[in-house]
């Protein structure tokens, strides 16, 4: 699987939201805020882990049809499970 610069880029935004909210807890912030500011970490990376399954999604279904080795069912039941485990 080739990780593009944007799904890297998504990773780096998550590693700077989550070194906000550790300063944000050092400095005693209100509850309220790190709470939000969670979600929207948690809302970042589910949405990451969409683009990265329905890209690898397409490229196995592609690298599966010139090969032949698995069929299409079968690719989607795998991005499906990673979904579902994903949550």
């Amino acid at each position: 699987m080739d990780y593009n610069d944007q799904m890297k880029n998504r990773v780096k935004r998550i590693e700077g939201q989550l070194r906000g909210i550790l300063k944000m807890m050092e400095e005693n912030k209100d509850c309220k805020e790190v709470i939000t500011q969670l979600s929207a970490t948690r809302s970042a990376i589910d949405r990451t882990i969409g683009v990265i399954v329905s890209s690898n999604l397409v490229e196995c279904v592609q690298k599966a049809n010139e090969q032949g080795e698995k069929s299409m069912e079968e690719i989607v039941k795998e991005a499906v499970n990673l979904l579902v485990k994903s949550r």
